[in-house]
C-alpha cells in the first residue's frame, strides 16, 4: 500500500504534530555531537611539556637553590634544538661530581618521576596529562581515538539493524538509556584501560541514539521537507561544536566536561515518558504489517493534526477498513534484516556506492586538515575553521540540492575534493602559502558536503524495512574513513603521502561510481525491497523531446482504477442483453438494376465478341 500517496496525506501530512516530533528528534543530535566532538579536548596533546628534574639523578653536592628556575631545568633537561626542552629525557650525573658544565659526562635516561605540562587547550588536565600518555605511551592516544570510532562501527552494523528489528522508538530509547549510564562511568575512570573500555562501549550507544534519531525524522516528512529537516541537524551539530570550546574553558577538569557533554542525554531519558514527543514511525509500522500498531499510530497523529479518519478517500471506504482489506485479518509482521542485501542487485549497489563516498569524505578531511596545521600551530585556528566548513557546507546543500538534485550536487562535491586534493598532492611545493590556504579549505568544505550528503541520500534510497541495517553499513564506512586519521598518527604520519595518494584516486574513482545511483529528489520513500530495487538512474543528460517520437507507439499514460474497470464491464453486459440494439444493419428497399442471371448473359456475350 502506498503509504506517501494513499495514507500521508489523509494523516494530516506534515502538520503540526509532525513539525512537533521532528523538532524533538533534533535535540539528540545535539547531545549526541557533543560527546563526538569533546573527544578531540580529551586527546589534545598540551603545545609544551618536558620530564621533572629528579633529584635522585643529580649529584648529592647539588643544591638547587643556588640556581634560577630556567638554569636549573637547563642542567637537568636536555636541550633539542628546534623544539627546546627534551620531552622524554634527563641528564643523569655521576654521584661525585661537583663540575656541572657541559665536559662532565653525563648519561641520558628516560623520565623517571613524570612530565610538566603547560597549558592544555581548553582543559588544565585530559586523557594525556592524566595517565601521562607521552613518549613511550603516545601510541596510547590514537589508539583511543581507534577505539572509540570501534564503537561507533559496532554500533551503526548492530544498532542499525536493531531499528527494523524493534522499531525506532525502541532503539533509541535502548541507546539513550545505556548511553547516559556509561557516560557517567565514564567520568568515573581510574586508568587509561577503563577509560579506552567505556569510550568504546558508550560509542556504540552513541551511535545507535543518532541512527535511531535520523531515520525518524526523515520518515515523518514529506518529500519537499527532507532536506531542509535534515540539515537543520546539521546546524545543530555546528551548534555543539561551537559551544564545546566555552564549555571546556568553564569545566577545566576533563571529568567535568564528561559529565555536563553527558547531561543532555539524561535530559532526554524524559522521552521514556513522554511517548508523544518521539512516537514509532508509522511507516516502519506500515512496512512491517503491524496493523494493530500502524492504525492506532495513524490515528494519533490524524488526531494531533486536526484531521479526521472518518472522510472517504474512496466511495464507501475509509482509510482504516482499506487498510484491512489489503492486509487482511490474519495478516502478521514480518521483519527484515540488512542480510536481505544478498537477494538484491540495485539496492546493494546504491548502498556499496553511498559507502566509498562517505568513507571518501570522512576520510580525506585529514589531508585538508594537516595543511591547516602546518599554516597555524593554534589549535582553535584548524578547530573553528573545520566548524566554519561545516556550517558552510549545510548552507551549500540547502540552496543547491533542491534545485539541481542529489545526485548532481554529489557528483560535483566529488569533484571538486577530488582535484583540491590532487592539486594539494602535485604542486604543494610549487604553490603559495595562502593558495595552499584556499585549496585545502575549499577541499575541506566540499568533503565535508560530500559526508553530509552521502548520509542523507542513503537514508532516502534504502528501503524502509531495512533502512536501519543499510544506513548503519554507510555510517560505518564513513566512521573508517575518520579512523584512518588516527592510524597515521599511530605510525608517527610515516604513511601520510601514501593516504593522501590513495583517497585522492578514491576520489576521482567515486565520481563513475556516482553516475550509477538514481535520483531522490522530491520522490517518496520506498518502503518494500520491490521499491527499492526498481529505482533506476536517470540519464545523465536529457534527451530533446521530440527524438524518437513515434505517435503510434505512445500510450496513454493511465493509472488502472478497479471501479472504472468495473462499471465498464457491467454497461457492456446490459448492452450485450438487450433486445433493442442501438444500431441496425440497414437493408437496401429497392431491388438492384440488375439480376444475377442478366450480369451473367452479359459477361458471356462480351467473351464471344472477345473471341470472334
Amino acid at each position: 500500500m502506498d503509504y506517501e500517496a494513499k495514507i500521508f496525506p489523509h494523516t494530516g501530512g506534515y502538520g503540526r504534530y509532525n513539525r512537533l516530533v521532528v523538532l524533538f528528534s533534533w535535540f539528540p543530535n545535539f547531545a549526541v555531537m557533543l560527546n563526538l566532538f569533546s573527544d578531540v579536548f580529551y586527546t589534545q596533546i598540551p603545545d609544551s611539556y618536558h620530564c621533572k628534574p629528579d633529584p635522585q639523578l643529580l649529584p648529592s653536592t647539588f643544591l638547587p637553590s643556588n640556581f634560577s628556575r630556567q638554569v636549573y631545568l637547563s642542567l637537568t633537561i636536555p636541550w633539542v634544538n628546534g623544539s627546546g626542552l627534551s620531552h622524554c629525557e634527563l641528564f643523569k650525573y655521576p654521584s661525585n661530581s661537583s663540575d656541572f658544565s657541559e665536559k662532565v659526562p653525563r648519561e641520558r635516561v628516560s623520565c623517571t618521576v613524570g612530565w610538566e605540562y603547560a597549558h592544555v587547550s581548553g582543559l588544565q588536565s585530559n586523557f594525556v596529562t592524566e595517565w601521562n600518555l607521552v613518549c613511550s605511551d603516545y601510541w596510547k592516544i590514537p589508539l583511543q581515538h581507534i577505539c572509540f570510532m570501534s564503537g561507533w562501527i559496532l554500533g551503526y552494523v548492530l544498532l542499525g539493524t536493531l531499528c527494523d528489528w524493534l522499531g525506532r522508538r525502541r532503539c533509541f530509547l535502548l541507546s539513550i538509556s545505556l548511553s547516559s549510564l556509561l557516560g557517567v562511568a565514564v567520568c568515573l575512570s581510574n586508568s587509561a584501560e577503563v577509560f579506552l573500555l567505556l569510550r568504546l562501549s558508550q560509542g556504540v550507544m552513541l551511535a545507535g541514539v543518532f541512527i535511531s534519531s535520523y531515520i525518524a525524522r526523515l520518515e515523518l516528512c514529506d518529500p519537499p521537507h527532507r532536506l531542509i529537516v535534515a540539515m537543520i541537524s546539521g546546524f545543530f551539530a555546528v551548534i555543539a561544536e561551537l559551544l564545546l570550546p566555552g564549555i571546556a574553558v568553564l569545566c577545566r577538569d576533563w571529568p567535568v566536561l564528561q559529565a555536563v557533554a553527558t547531561l543532555p542525554q539524561l535530559l532526554l531519558l524524559s522521552y521514556w515518558c513522554c511517548a508523544s514527543v518521539f512516537p514509532e514511525s508509522p511507516r516502519w509500522l506500515l512496512a512491517t504489517a503491524q496493523i494493530p500498531q500502524v492504525k492506532r499510530s495513524l490515528q494519533e497523529f490524524s488526531t494531533r493534526n486536526g484531521v479526521c479518519l472518518r472522510d472517504e478517500i474512496y466511495p464507501g471506504e475509509t482509510l482504516l477498513s482499506e487498510i484491512d482489506s489489503v492486509y487482511g485479518e490474519d495478516c502478521r509482521p514480518r521483519y527484515f534484516s540488512v542480510l536481505e542485501l544478498r537477494r538484491t542487485r540495485v539496492i546493494w549497489k546504491n548502498c556499496l556506492i553511498l559507502s566509498f563516498t562517505l568513507f571518501i569524505g570522512t576520510g580525506i578531511q585529514y589531508c585538508f586538515t594537516r595543511n591547516l596545521h602546518s599554516y597555524s600551530s593554534n589549535f582553535y585556528f584548524s578547530y573553528f575553521f573545520r566548524v566554519v566548513t561545516g556550517a558552510l557546507a549545510c548552507i551549500f546543500i540547502c540552496l543547491s540540492v533542491n534545485h539541481f538534485g542529489r545526485r548532481g550536487m554529489l557528483l560535483l562535491s566529488a569533484i571538486i575534493t577530488g582535484l583540491s586534493s590532487l592539486l594539494l598532492l602535485a604542486l604543494t611545493q610549487y604553490l603559495h602559502g595562502g593558495l595552499v590556504l584556499v585549496l585545502s579549505v575549499v577541499g575541506l568544505l566540499f568533503s565535508q558536503a560530500l559526508a553530509m550528503l552521502s548520509v542523507l541520500f542513503a537514508c532516502e534510497v534504502m528501503p524502509t524495512v531495512i533502512r536501519g541495517g543499510c544506513l548503519g553499513l554507510v555510517l560505518a564506512a564513513g566512521c573508517v574513513g575518520m579512523a584512518a586519521s588516527s592510524l597515521m598518527e599511530l605510525q608517527n604520519n610515516s604513511g601520510y603521502f601514501l593516504h593522501h595518494v590513495i583517497f585522492a584516486s578514491f576520489a576521482v574513482l567515486s565520481v563513475l561510481c556516482i553516475m550509477l545511483l538514481p535520483e531522490s529528489k522530491r520522490k517518496p520513500l520506498p518502503d518494500s525491497l520491490k521499491e527499492g530495487e526498481s529505482q533506476r538512474r536517470p540519464p545523465l543528460f536529457l534527451s530533446r523531446p521530440d527524438r524518437d517520437n513515434l505517435p503510434l507507439l505512445c500510450t496513454p499514460l493511465s493509472e488502472y482504477n478497479p471501479d472504472n474497470y468495473s462499471r465498464l464491464v457491467s454497461a457492456t453486459r446490459r448492452m450485450l442483453t438487450k433486445d433493442n440494439l442501438p444500431y441496425r444493419i440497414a437493408v437496401p428497399t429497392h431491388p438492384p438494376l440488375l439480376s444475377d442471371s442478366e450480369m451473367q448473359g452479359q459477361e458471356n456475350e462480351t467473351l464471344g465478341a472477345v473471341i470472334s
